[in-house]
């Protein structure tokens, strides 16, 4: 059965754990990237080939079922996939667990690009009781960078900040030694959602230079910090702070009640993670962990093994 487009959005307005990784807009912009999608009843699913081999994706989906599972068994097979992979939405408690364990699901070595943690903030309150419930250093950052004549936000939804935004992030991977997504990505990232007003490009400058910028995702209620760039150079003077601030009231102006700071990972179990930095950088501005399932995996064939000790080993490499 076809799903057009309002049927679609309308199901995940009702839904309270949601992601933009299942809007329709995301679907579209897997299509401009050359992938192949599915559209089924509360997940959608993308072909990936990779070097390590051909798998079925779906991201923060929030329905499974034996009914699911077996189309996508049938869609896998077709299309010659090694295994199905699921990163869900779905609470982690014991329950959820075991109808994963029941429908023949496993643990995947290593998360699908998509985060099995998060961090949230409730923007309903006023701005004032925003600040208030913010950790009393992160307030005083906002406020020392606010009060700074040469540092400016702007505000842009034009395709033409590709470049600045993506001189920032080419070297923040370059001092962190990993491969940050190429332009066409973003670029076509930002074109699909933007072209529904859904995204904006934030930036901080000092004195004219751009020293920190965002890629921010607007979808059904909820504000997304899902691309995020600085100079290190410039760290003495609080510029993402204030950015980050600008970036919760645009979600605030524009009717969003969440704002979800895209990944967590906890700062205390794990201080050597490459995101516990950022984590605790999120977590100053107010706002509670939510923990899903972890990815899952559903093997289709031999090589699937192979592949499993290779995304471990991977994993390993990368300190995750």
């Amino acid at each position: 059965m076809e799903i057009n487009k309002e049927e679609w959005e309308e199901f995940w307005v009702g839904q309270k754990e949601k992601t933009f990784l299942q809007s329709w807009n995301w679907g579209e912009f897997q299509k401009m990237m050359g992938g192949k999608i599915w559209r089924l009843d509360g997940a959608m699913a993308v072909k990936v080939k990779a070097k390590r081999g051909t798998f079925l994706l779906i991201q923060h989906n929030v329905v499974i079922s034996e009914i699911l599972l077996d189309e996508l068994k049938k869609i896998a097979r077709e299309e010659k996939c090694d295994f199905i992979r699921i990163v869900p939405l779905l609470i982690k408690d014991e329950e959820n667990i075991k109808i994963f364990k029941k429908l023949g699901f496993r643990e995947a070595p290593i998360h699908a690009n998509a985060y099995e943690a998060t961090w949230k903030l409730d923007i309903t309150p006023s701005e004032e009781n925003l600040l208030g419930n913010m950790r009393k250093t992160t307030r005083y950052l906002i406020k020392q960078a606010e009060n700074n004549p040469d540092i400016e936000i702007e505000r842009s939804e034009r395709l033409s900040e590709l470049e600045a935004y993506q001189k920032l992030n080419k070297e923040v991977g370059k001092r962190q030694k990993f491969v940050p997504f190429s332009d066409e990505y973003i670029k076509n990232e930002f074109e699909i959602f933007a072209k529904n007003g859904q995204a904006i490009w934030l930036f901080g400058k000092y004195k004219g230079e751009v020293a920190a910028g965002a890629l921010l995702i607007f979808w059904s209620g909820i504000g997304f910090y899902h691309q995020a760039a600085s100079l290190p150079k410039y760290a003495k003077l609080s510029i993402p702070y204030l950015l980050q601030w600008e970036a919760i009231k645009e979600a605030k102006r524009r009717g969003c009640k969440l704002y979800d700071f895209w990944g967590f990972t906890d700062p205390v179990k794990y201080p050597k993670h490459p995101w516990a930095g950022p984590t605790l950088f999120k977590m100053g501005f107010g706002g509670k962990a939510y923990e899903y399932i972890k990815t899952q995996d559903y093997p289709l064939s031999k090589k699937y093994w192979l592949i499993n000790i290779f995304e471990k080993i991977r994993k390993v490499k990368r300190g995750l």
